[in-house]
């Protein structure tokens, strides 16, 4: 059972209130007038009485005109009575609509303070990523109520966390960039010191180790720069279709892991959107697919298609399995199955997190699946042009 709004108990209760008041005042008003009335009237005849047909009154007469003037005083006042009750209680009910109506009116008004700091809340709430749209303010006018001290601090709880979802913004994205000129000169260095024509083959190898490591590490910066990228507002939007974007992925993740079959099965899906963050998460899918897979008989599949007039990316693939209550953990930044921190060459646990920040820059949605058997099956939908 759907529960009243604040705004129709505010009304009821009023309406009641003053219900309640009017059938009180009436009640007072007709003992007052009740008591006010005179008594009937007690007719006195004496024993005989002259009349100008020269007839004398009798007694049993003049009883019968006593009850006849008695009754006509009673009948006056029952119907005086009457009349204050019923036109009392009809007055009554349309004051009381008029008054129910306006209270609905007053009840609104007063709210409206509240349905704005409400509206602003729903936005910041709903959107696409953390962080977003905390910019906004409710900047509520009026008296110095509380409400106003509520709206107030409501936009001082605001300004404090955007200051502090920036910070972090700004630290992952300069700390990422500071990382990077160092490890470009490091890899710079050890590849001079492989290409000297008097390196021995000892240091050719740790050269190669050392490139390896260099080049993870690499790797896990640029995740960290998509990462804070893809939680920032778009600044590039155009028409893209999904099923050339997951055909051009589909091609280079063949050239680089040739042992998987990729299944393609690609409609046109088109979206508006940043096309370098989502060719990069459906690259990112579909390696997550081609390295946690199977080591024989394994398969990957690229569907895109329109669903429910909303563009669609699906990725399935064969691997272990994967427990249900697992699968939202893995869209969390270095995290991977069962809750492992990131270790060892599978990868650091940023492909589906990146994947989830994309589509909700976009104002779409990622939601994974664990497939009968092992494996994942992952579907992003994007709002449509």
């Amino acid at each position: 059972m759907k529960r009243l709004t604040l705004r129709a108990r505010l009304t009821l209760v009023y309406g009641g209130l003053f219900l309640l008041a009017g059938i009180v005042l009436l009640g007072v008003t007709y003992v007052l007038v009740e008591q006010r009335m005179p008594q009937p009237f007690r007719a006195e005849f004496p024993d005989r009485i002259a009349v100008p047909a020269r007839t004398l009154l009798s007694e049993q007469d003049a009883d019968r005109i006593r009850l006849l003037i008695q009754d006509v005083q009673s009948e006056a006042k029952r119907n005086a009575l009457e009349s204050l009750l019923t036109q009392g209680g009809l007055a009554l009910v349309v004051v009381s609509a008029a008054a129910v109506a306006i209270g609905w009116l007053i009840a609104g008004r007063a709210l409206q303070p509240l349905q704005q700091i409400t509206g602003t809340a729903r936005r910041i709430a709903g959107a696409d990523s953390a962080g977003r749209g905390l910019h906004e303010r409710i900047a509520l006018t009026g008296p110095h109520d509380e409400v106003r001290e509520l709206a107030d601090m409501f936009d001082q709880m605001l300004e404090r966390l955007d200051r502090s979802f920036d910070g972090q913004r700004r630290f992952v994205a300069n700390a990422s960039h500071e990382l990077r000129t160092p490890l470009t000169i490091n890899r710079a260095l050890v590849e001079l010191a492989m290409s000297r024509p008097d390196a021995s083959a000892e240091v050719r190898r740790l050269g190669e180790a050392l490139l390896a490591v260099n080049e993870r590490h690499e790797r896990l910066i640029d995740g960290l720069l998509t990462l804070a990228d893809s939680e920032n507002e778009l600044t590039e939007r155009a028409q893209v279709d999904l099923a050339e974007i997951a055909a051009y992925v589909i091609d280079q993740a063949e050239t680089t892991s040739p042992g998987i079959p990729v299944r393609r099965a690609l409609s046109p899906a088109r979206t508006v959107g940043d096309p370098v963050l989502l060719e990069r998460l459906t690259f990112n899918l579909v390696e997550n697919a081609l390295r946690h897979n199977v080591p024989t008989d394994g398969w990957v599949e690229v569907r895109t298609d329109v669903t429910a007039g909303r563009p669609t990316l699906v990725v399935v693939n064969t691997g272990p399995v994967v427990p249900g209550y697992d699968v939202e953990t893995m869209f969390q930044p270095f995290r991977r199955l069962s809750r492992e921190r990131m270790a060892g060459a599978r990868g650091f646990g940023l492909g589906l997190s990146i994947v989830r920040a994309v589509a909700r820059a976009h104002g779409g949605t990622v939601g994974a699946q664990p497939r009968p058997g092992g494996g994942l099956t992952v579907t992003v939908m994007l709002p449509p042009p």
